[in-house]
Protein backbone atom coordinates (compact mmCIF):
# COMPACT_ATOMS: atom_id res chain seq x y z
CA UNK A 1 0.00 0.00 0.00
CA UNK A 2 1.14 3.53 -0.67
CA UNK A 3 0.34 5.60 2.39
CA UNK A 4 -0.59 9.26 1.98
CA UNK A 5 2.20 11.67 2.79
CA UNK A 6 1.22 14.97 4.30
CA UNK A 7 3.43 18.08 4.06
CA UNK A 8 6.70 17.51 5.80
CA UNK A 9 6.57 18.73 9.39
CA UNK A 10 9.47 17.10 11.16
CA UNK A 11 10.42 19.27 14.08
CA UNK A 12 12.56 17.22 16.41
CA UNK A 13 13.08 20.13 18.78
CA UNK A 14 9.31 20.38 19.29
CA UNK A 15 8.54 16.74 20.05
CA UNK A 16 6.89 15.90 23.33
CA UNK A 17 10.15 14.77 24.93
CA UNK A 18 13.64 14.42 23.54
CA UNK A 19 15.90 12.94 26.17
CA UNK A 20 19.33 14.50 26.55
CA UNK A 21 20.21 13.08 29.94
CA UNK A 22 19.52 9.36 29.43
CA UNK A 23 17.04 9.01 32.25
CA UNK A 24 15.38 12.40 32.46
CA UNK A 25 12.03 10.66 32.04
CA UNK A 26 12.22 8.55 35.18
CA UNK A 27 9.12 9.06 37.26
CA UNK A 28 7.68 11.57 34.77
CA UNK A 29 4.92 9.47 33.26
CA UNK A 30 2.39 11.71 34.99
CA UNK A 31 -0.44 9.19 34.98
CA UNK A 32 -1.57 6.63 37.50
CA UNK A 33 -0.87 2.99 36.79
CA UNK A 34 -3.65 1.20 34.98
CA UNK A 35 -5.47 -1.83 36.36
CA UNK A 36 -3.45 -5.00 36.75
CA UNK A 37 -3.71 -7.14 33.61
CA UNK A 38 -3.00 -10.84 33.93
CA UNK A 39 -0.76 -12.18 31.18
CA UNK A 40 -3.44 -14.73 30.34
CA UNK A 41 -6.05 -12.00 29.82
CA UNK A 42 -6.86 -10.35 26.50
CA UNK A 43 -5.35 -6.92 25.92
CA UNK A 44 -8.09 -4.30 25.97
CA UNK A 45 -8.77 -2.13 22.93
CA UNK A 46 -9.86 0.96 24.86
CA UNK A 47 -7.01 3.36 25.68
CA UNK A 48 -7.67 6.13 28.20
CA UNK A 49 -6.61 9.38 26.53
CA UNK A 50 -4.28 10.32 29.41
CA UNK A 51 -2.26 7.11 28.96
CA UNK A 52 1.47 7.77 28.48
CA UNK A 53 3.85 5.46 26.63
CA UNK A 54 7.57 6.22 26.88
CA UNK A 55 9.23 4.94 23.71
CA UNK A 56 12.90 4.54 22.79
CA UNK A 57 12.70 4.10 19.02
CA UNK A 58 14.27 7.14 17.28
CA UNK A 59 14.02 5.78 13.72
CA UNK A 60 10.31 5.06 14.04
CA UNK A 61 9.80 8.42 15.73
CA UNK A 62 11.12 10.13 12.60
CA UNK A 63 9.19 7.83 10.25
CA UNK A 64 5.94 8.60 12.06
CA UNK A 65 6.58 12.33 11.96
CA UNK A 66 7.46 12.28 8.27
CA UNK A 67 4.49 10.13 7.25
CA UNK A 68 1.87 11.62 9.55
CA UNK A 69 1.20 8.21 11.07
CA UNK A 70 1.81 9.67 14.53
CA UNK A 71 -1.74 11.05 14.25
CA UNK A 72 -2.95 7.47 14.60
CA UNK A 73 -1.64 7.21 18.18
CA UNK A 74 -4.55 8.00 20.53
CA UNK A 75 -2.38 8.43 23.61
CA UNK A 76 0.48 10.60 24.78
CA UNK A 77 3.96 9.58 23.60
CA UNK A 78 7.11 10.61 25.42
CA UNK A 79 9.91 9.92 22.95
CA UNK A 80 13.30 9.05 24.39
CA UNK A 81 16.41 9.44 22.25
CA UNK A 82 17.61 6.04 23.44
CA UNK A 83 18.66 3.16 21.22
CA UNK A 84 20.87 0.10 21.49
CA UNK A 85 20.70 -2.77 23.94
CA UNK A 86 22.78 -1.49 26.89
CA UNK A 87 21.17 1.96 27.06
CA UNK A 88 17.66 0.56 26.63
CA UNK A 89 18.15 -2.00 29.39
CA UNK A 90 19.58 0.64 31.70
CA UNK A 91 16.55 2.83 31.00
CA UNK A 92 14.21 -0.08 31.79
CA UNK A 93 15.94 -0.60 35.11
CA UNK A 94 15.68 3.11 35.91
CA UNK A 95 11.93 3.05 35.13
CA UNK A 96 12.60 5.60 32.40
CA UNK A 97 11.23 3.68 29.41
CA UNK A 98 8.22 1.51 28.57
CA UNK A 99 9.34 0.02 25.25
CA UNK A 100 12.55 -0.10 23.24
CA UNK A 101 13.63 -1.14 19.76
CA UNK A 102 16.64 -3.47 19.64
CA UNK A 103 18.21 -6.46 17.89
CA UNK A 104 17.54 -10.01 19.05
CA UNK A 105 20.25 -10.21 21.73
CA UNK A 106 19.25 -7.55 24.32
CA UNK A 107 16.03 -9.31 25.41
CA UNK A 108 18.07 -12.44 26.13
CA UNK A 109 20.61 -10.55 28.21
CA UNK A 110 17.86 -8.71 30.04
CA UNK A 111 16.56 -12.06 31.25
CA UNK A 112 20.02 -13.43 31.99
CA UNK A 113 20.82 -10.38 34.10
CA UNK A 114 17.61 -10.25 36.09
CA UNK A 115 15.22 -7.95 34.19
CA UNK A 116 12.00 -9.66 33.15
CA UNK A 117 10.90 -8.53 29.67
CA UNK A 118 8.45 -9.43 26.93
CA UNK A 119 8.86 -9.16 23.16
CA UNK A 120 5.82 -7.63 21.47
CA UNK A 121 6.78 -7.23 17.78
CA UNK A 122 9.53 -8.12 15.34
CA UNK A 123 10.70 -7.31 11.85
CA UNK A 124 13.24 -8.83 9.48
CA UNK A 125 15.07 -7.89 6.31
CA UNK A 126 13.37 -9.25 3.19
CA UNK A 127 16.68 -10.50 1.72
CA UNK A 128 18.94 -10.74 4.79
CA UNK A 129 22.07 -12.32 3.30
CA UNK A 130 22.17 -9.72 0.52
CA UNK A 131 21.52 -6.89 2.97
CA UNK A 132 23.41 -7.67 6.21
CA UNK A 133 23.10 -5.36 9.19
CA UNK A 134 26.82 -5.83 9.84
CA UNK A 135 29.90 -6.38 7.72
CA UNK A 136 33.17 -7.77 9.02
CA UNK A 137 35.76 -5.01 8.95
CA UNK A 138 39.30 -6.22 8.22
CA UNK A 139 42.21 -4.14 9.47
CA UNK A 140 44.84 -2.74 7.07
CA UNK A 141 47.40 -5.34 6.09
CA UNK A 142 45.40 -8.30 7.42
CA UNK A 143 44.63 -11.08 4.94
CA UNK A 144 41.03 -12.17 5.45
CA UNK A 145 39.11 -12.84 2.26
CA UNK A 146 36.60 -15.41 3.52
CA UNK A 147 35.40 -16.84 6.82
CA UNK A 148 38.00 -19.64 6.88
CA UNK A 149 40.72 -16.97 7.06
CA UNK A 150 39.46 -15.93 10.51
CA UNK A 151 41.45 -18.73 12.11
CA UNK A 152 44.15 -17.30 14.36
CA UNK A 153 42.90 -13.73 14.04
CA UNK A 154 42.14 -11.21 16.79
CA UNK A 155 38.40 -10.48 16.64
CA UNK A 156 36.56 -7.72 18.51
CA UNK A 157 33.94 -9.30 20.75
CA UNK A 158 31.17 -7.82 22.86
CA UNK A 159 29.36 -10.65 24.70
CA UNK A 160 26.22 -8.73 25.64
CA UNK A 161 25.54 -7.13 22.28
CA UNK A 162 24.31 -8.25 18.88
CA UNK A 163 27.86 -7.89 17.55
CA UNK A 164 29.06 -10.56 19.98
CA UNK A 165 26.38 -13.02 18.94
CA UNK A 166 27.24 -12.33 15.30
CA UNK A 167 30.86 -13.27 15.93
CA UNK A 168 29.81 -16.60 17.48
CA UNK A 169 27.46 -17.32 14.56
CA UNK A 170 30.21 -16.53 12.07
CA UNK A 171 32.66 -18.84 13.84
CA UNK A 172 30.04 -21.59 13.87
CA UNK A 173 29.43 -21.17 10.13
CA UNK A 174 33.18 -21.23 9.46
CA UNK A 175 33.60 -24.46 11.46
CA UNK A 176 35.78 -22.67 14.02
CA UNK A 177 35.63 -22.49 17.80
CA UNK A 178 36.63 -19.77 20.23
CA UNK A 179 39.92 -21.64 20.71
CA UNK A 180 40.72 -21.13 17.03
CA UNK A 181 40.70 -17.33 17.32
CA UNK A 182 41.65 -14.62 19.81
CA UNK A 183 38.49 -12.90 21.02
CA UNK A 184 39.30 -9.41 22.27
CA UNK A 185 36.51 -8.17 24.52
CA UNK A 186 35.60 -4.60 23.59
CA UNK A 187 32.18 -3.00 23.92
CA UNK A 188 30.86 -1.71 20.60
CA UNK A 189 30.11 1.95 21.26
CA UNK A 190 30.14 4.67 18.59
CA UNK A 191 33.28 4.19 16.44
CA UNK A 192 35.30 2.16 18.97
CA UNK A 193 35.55 -0.81 16.61
CA UNK A 194 36.69 1.41 13.74
CA UNK A 195 39.50 2.79 15.88
CA UNK A 196 40.42 -0.68 17.16
CA UNK A 197 40.83 -1.85 13.57
CA UNK A 198 42.82 1.21 12.55
CA UNK A 199 45.23 0.84 15.48
CA UNK A 200 45.64 -2.92 14.84
CA UNK A 201 44.24 -3.68 18.29
CA UNK A 202 42.13 -6.26 16.46
CA UNK A 203 42.30 -7.84 13.02
CA UNK A 204 38.56 -8.15 12.46
CA UNK A 205 35.46 -6.46 13.92
CA UNK A 206 31.75 -6.49 13.08
CA UNK A 207 30.79 -3.04 11.82
CA UNK A 208 27.25 -1.75 11.53
CA UNK A 209 26.46 -0.32 8.12
CA UNK A 210 26.73 3.25 9.42
CA UNK A 211 30.39 2.60 10.30
CA UNK A 212 31.44 0.96 7.04
CA UNK A 213 31.86 4.21 5.00
CA UNK A 214 33.99 6.05 7.61
CA UNK A 215 36.08 2.92 8.16
CA UNK A 216 36.82 2.51 4.46
CA UNK A 217 37.35 6.25 3.99
CA UNK A 218 40.05 6.21 6.66
CA UNK A 219 41.81 2.93 6.00
CA UNK A 220 40.92 1.43 2.60
CA UNK A 221 43.93 3.08 0.97
CA UNK A 222 46.09 1.13 3.44
CA UNK A 223 44.48 -2.18 2.54
CA UNK A 224 41.48 -2.30 4.88
CA UNK A 225 38.31 -3.87 3.52
CA UNK A 226 35.12 -5.64 4.59
CA UNK A 227 33.61 -9.06 3.95
CA UNK A 228 30.05 -10.28 4.33
CA UNK A 229 29.33 -12.29 7.50
CA UNK A 230 27.28 -14.89 5.61
CA UNK A 231 24.84 -15.38 8.50
CA UNK A 232 21.52 -13.78 9.39
CA UNK A 233 21.81 -10.73 11.61
CA UNK A 234 18.58 -8.94 10.70
CA UNK A 235 16.05 -9.61 13.45
CA UNK A 236 14.83 -6.44 15.15
CA UNK A 237 12.30 -6.36 17.95
CA UNK A 238 10.16 -4.21 20.19
CA UNK A 239 10.35 -5.28 23.80
CA UNK A 240 9.15 -4.00 27.14
CA UNK A 241 9.52 -4.68 30.85
CA UNK A 242 6.95 -7.25 31.95
CA UNK A 243 5.25 -4.75 34.24
CA UNK A 244 4.33 -2.69 31.17
CA UNK A 245 2.29 -5.52 29.63
CA UNK A 246 0.74 -6.12 33.04
CA UNK A 247 -0.62 -2.55 33.10
CA UNK A 248 -3.94 -2.64 31.23
CA UNK A 249 -3.69 0.94 29.98
CA UNK A 250 -0.07 0.73 28.83
CA UNK A 251 -0.63 -2.70 27.28
CA UNK A 252 -3.53 -1.32 25.23
CA UNK A 253 -1.40 1.62 24.09
CA UNK A 254 1.48 -0.71 23.29
CA UNK A 255 -0.76 -2.90 21.14
CA UNK A 256 -1.82 0.15 19.15
CA UNK A 257 1.79 1.28 18.85
CA UNK A 258 2.85 -2.09 17.38
CA UNK A 259 0.15 -1.70 14.72
CA UNK A 260 1.28 1.79 13.75
CA UNK A 261 4.94 0.69 13.96
CA UNK A 262 4.12 -2.02 11.40
CA UNK A 263 2.62 0.63 9.10
CA UNK A 264 5.77 2.73 9.55
CA UNK A 265 7.93 -0.20 8.39
CA UNK A 266 5.95 -0.31 5.14
CA UNK A 267 6.10 3.47 4.77
CA UNK A 268 9.90 3.49 5.03
CA UNK A 269 10.11 0.79 2.33
CA UNK A 270 7.95 2.94 0.06
CA UNK A 271 9.67 6.28 0.82
CA UNK A 272 13.38 5.43 1.17
CA UNK A 273 14.67 8.80 -0.03
CA UNK A 274 12.45 10.79 2.30
CA UNK A 275 13.37 8.58 5.25
CA UNK A 276 17.08 8.76 4.39
CA UNK A 277 16.93 12.55 4.41
CA UNK A 278 14.80 12.87 7.53
CA UNK A 279 16.50 10.27 9.69
CA UNK A 280 20.03 9.58 8.49
CA UNK A 281 20.86 13.11 7.27
CA UNK A 282 18.90 15.41 9.57
CA UNK A 283 18.76 13.25 12.70
CA UNK A 284 21.96 11.19 12.49
CA UNK A 285 24.15 13.70 10.66
CA UNK A 286 25.19 11.54 7.70
CA UNK A 287 25.89 13.01 4.31
CA UNK A 288 23.19 12.58 1.68
CA UNK A 289 25.44 10.18 -0.22
CA UNK A 290 26.10 8.01 2.84
CA UNK A 291 22.43 8.07 3.83
CA UNK A 292 21.34 6.85 0.41
CA UNK A 293 24.01 4.14 0.42
CA UNK A 294 22.94 3.03 3.89
CA UNK A 295 19.27 2.69 3.01
CA UNK A 296 20.20 0.66 -0.07
CA UNK A 297 22.65 -1.49 1.93
CA UNK A 298 20.13 -2.33 4.65
CA UNK A 299 17.36 -3.25 2.20
CA UNK A 300 13.59 -3.40 2.65
CA UNK A 301 12.08 -4.71 5.88
CA UNK A 302 8.97 -6.70 6.69
CA UNK A 303 7.09 -7.22 9.94
CA UNK A 304 6.97 -10.82 11.17
CA UNK A 305 3.31 -11.82 11.20
CA UNK A 306 3.60 -15.43 12.36
CA UNK A 307 6.11 -15.93 15.14
CA UNK A 308 6.74 -19.70 15.11
CA UNK A 309 9.82 -19.65 12.86
CA UNK A 310 11.08 -16.47 14.51
CA UNK A 311 10.93 -18.05 17.96
CA UNK A 312 12.68 -21.20 16.73
CA UNK A 313 15.56 -19.18 15.26
CA UNK A 314 15.76 -16.99 18.36
CA UNK A 315 15.90 -20.15 20.48
CA UNK A 316 18.83 -21.41 18.41
CA UNK A 317 20.65 -18.13 19.06
CA UNK A 318 19.95 -18.36 22.80
CA UNK A 319 21.21 -21.96 22.86
CA UNK A 320 24.41 -20.92 21.07
CA UNK A 321 25.06 -18.12 23.56
CA UNK A 322 24.24 -20.36 26.52
CA UNK A 323 26.74 -22.92 25.28
CA UNK A 324 29.52 -20.54 24.23
CA UNK A 325 29.16 -18.05 27.08
CA UNK A 326 28.23 -20.45 29.88
CA UNK A 327 24.77 -18.91 30.32
CA UNK A 328 21.69 -20.58 31.78
CA UNK A 329 19.37 -22.32 29.37
CA UNK A 330 16.52 -20.01 28.42
CA UNK A 331 13.06 -20.77 27.07
CA UNK A 332 12.83 -18.05 24.45
CA UNK A 333 9.18 -18.78 23.70
CA UNK A 334 8.30 -17.53 27.17
CA UNK A 335 9.70 -14.09 26.28
CA UNK A 336 7.22 -13.57 23.43
CA UNK A 337 3.87 -12.13 24.44
CA UNK A 338 1.81 -13.71 21.72
CA UNK A 339 -1.23 -11.57 22.54
CA UNK A 340 0.53 -8.93 20.41
CA UNK A 341 1.12 -11.27 17.47
CA UNK A 342 -2.16 -10.45 15.66
CA UNK A 343 -1.40 -6.73 15.71
CA UNK A 344 1.03 -6.93 12.78
CA UNK A 345 -1.44 -9.05 10.82
CA UNK A 346 -4.16 -6.46 11.46
CA UNK A 347 -1.91 -3.68 10.22
CA UNK A 348 -1.04 -5.71 7.11
CA UNK A 349 -4.72 -6.39 6.36
CA UNK A 350 -5.51 -2.68 6.75
CA UNK A 351 -2.67 -1.81 4.36
CA UNK A 352 -4.00 -4.23 1.73
CA UNK A 353 -7.50 -2.87 2.10
CA UNK A 354 -6.22 0.68 1.73
CA UNK A 355 -4.21 -0.24 -1.36
CA UNK A 356 -7.26 -1.64 -3.13
CA UNK A 357 -9.81 0.96 -2.05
Amino acid sequence: MSLPTRPRRLRLAALTVVVVAPFALAGCGGEEAGPKLEQSAAIPDEIPKDTVLRIGDPATQVALELSGLDDELPFKVEWANISGGPKTLEAFRADALDVGSVAEIPPLFAEWTGTDVRIVAARTTIDPLQHPTYELGVAPGVEVDDLADLKGKKIAYSPGQAQGALVLKVLQKAGLTQDDVDLVEIASVDDVYVNALGSKQVDVAPLGQTLVPPFLAKYERDGAHTIAPGVRDDYWELYAPTEVVEDAHKAAALKKYTEVWAEAVDWVNEHPDEFAQGYYVEHEGLSEEDAKRLVEALGDKEVVQSWDDLIAEHQATADLLAREQDRDDLDVGALYDRRFEPAAQAASDDDKAGATS
